[in-house]
């Protein structure tokens, strides 16, 4: 094995360079055998058994089963030790907490989930997840975690973890979410918009490196994950894709955040709820009016099934809000030429009534160009999606971005990535 000193991060020889590609090829399935990974790296056998050897010796590989002939011995296969070690997710949205395990490979072994007011601040909200997360750990108590991932309703700075005037997150702006995670697992914590989360799941569902995708959540509030060629697009304090908050042409109603007119204060749940009861105290019938004089809650979800049985009321909130959503998305459209948008959340679930206007919308005001070749779809609306792309976060940071600086000591630290990147 090559001496500690040139595993270091910023000891760029050749010999770091083939290993991290090595294990990265493995752990991609890029390549499986020792044969494939000299074919697609150029590497000689000798030094392809020596690199593997030294992979396998720092915990990252390991021998697997024996893969098909061509003609002389087979070849024994290589496997990613993905069980070394945990990630964890919490998903915090603005009426719930949703957590979960995920193994490094990405996926989800376990998870659980409850409703909660993010509103109820951070140091109440963060108590329950963690020991929601401490829960499911406790299952698999020897194996340790390797990286956390948290995703918030409002704009984060990513380089701090730290949240940035959230509108409908009092008490939230500039606490520092990754220190209490960190404190707690011993790992390092990547914090981010939530809706970049179901971009990235997006992108790794769709196994499409290089997507040039928006996510367009419209649940309780309202926004949208940029990805340019498979990058996600944060802006330069972590407010791109905050769409909620852009102005609604001829709208004065007013909005949570204090302004008026905004996307969010027409189209978005909390929006629709308002409405709703608005339009049961003035009289109107059906679904949604039987549900609030038995006393049932009227929610977002509620409304998005009201309407796919019928109830008037339900659907023309739900297209009304679809038709401003179209509005903007080709906007969206017109600026960054996407080729797919993904909509999804509590109101989109109302489906083709929804997305039917949406589509509508998008094609009538956006640049033909611009509509060529794209692709305007549902979210699979998997409870699991969040989780998912909290852990594809968690491998891109620490197997793309970061990997240089801690793989010499076989596991990631805190003080091994952040340290570094101070």
């Amino acid at each position: 094995m090559a001496k500690e000193s040139t595993l270091r991060f910023g000891a760029q020889t050749d010999e770091v360079t083939s290993l991290l590609r090595i294990v990265n090829m493995v752990r991609t399935h890029e390549a499986s055998t020792r044969p494939e990974i000299g074919r697609v790296t150029g590497l000689g056998r000798g030094v392809v058994t020596q690199r593997v050897d030294q992979a396998i010796d720092m915990g990252f590989l390991e021998d697997g089963e024996f893969g098909p002939s061509s003609g002389g011995r087979a070849p024994r296969t290589l496997r990613f030790r993905s069980e070394r070690g945990r990630i964890v997710v919490c998903a915090l949205g603005a009426l719930h907490i949703h957590v979960g395990v995920a193994l490094l490979e990405g996926d989800i072994i376990d998870q659980t989930h409850r409703a909660w007011d993010i509103s109820r601040g951070p140091a109440e909200t963060l108590d329950t997840a963690m020991a929601m997360l401490d829960e499911l750990l406790e299952r698999t108590p020897d194996v340790p975690v390797w990286g956390v991932a948290v995703g918030v309703p409002g704009p984060v700075d990513f380089l701090t973890g730290r949240p940035v005037a959230p509108p409908i997150m009092p008490g939230w702006n500039g606490f520092d979410v990754r220190r209490k995670f960190e404190q707690r697992y011993s790992a390092p914590v990547w914090v981010d918009n939530d809706v970049n989360l179901l971009a990235l799941n997006e992108r790794a569902r769709r196994r499409d490196e290089h997507a040039d995708l928006i996510y367009c959540k419209i649940g309780t509030g309202i926004g949208a994950g940029l990805l340019s060629q498979g990058r996600l697009h944060r802006g330069a304090n972590g407010a791109a894709g905050d769409i909620g908050h852009v102005r609604v042409r001829d709208s004065d109603v007013p909005c949570r955040c204090g302004k008026i007119g905004c996307l969010e204060a027409v189209a978005g749940g909390w929006a629709l709820v308002r409405d709703a009861e608005q339009a049961i105290a003035d009289g109107a019938t059906g679904y949604l009016a039987r549900a609030a004089a038995e006393g049932e809650t009227i929610t977002p979800e509620r409304i998005s099934m009201a309407a796919e049985d019928g109830d008037a009321v339900a659907i023309a909130l739900v297209q009304r809000s679809a038709r401003v959503m179209g509005e903007s998305i080709a906007a969206l459209v017109n600026m960054f030429n996407p080729s797919t948008i993904v909509v999804g959340g509590a109101v989109p679930a109302a489906g083709e009534i929804f997305l039917a206007e949406v589509r509508h919308r998008v094609y009538e005001l956006s640049l033909p160009l611009a509509t060529r070749d794209l692709t305007i779809a549902q979210s699979v609306n998997d409870v699991r999606e969040p989780l998912r792309g909290g852990a594809e976060m968690v491998r891109e940071q620490l197997f793309d971005a970061t990997f240089p600086r801690w793989f010499a000591d076989g596991r990631p630290t805190v003080e091994g990535i952040f340290a570094v990147a101070a």
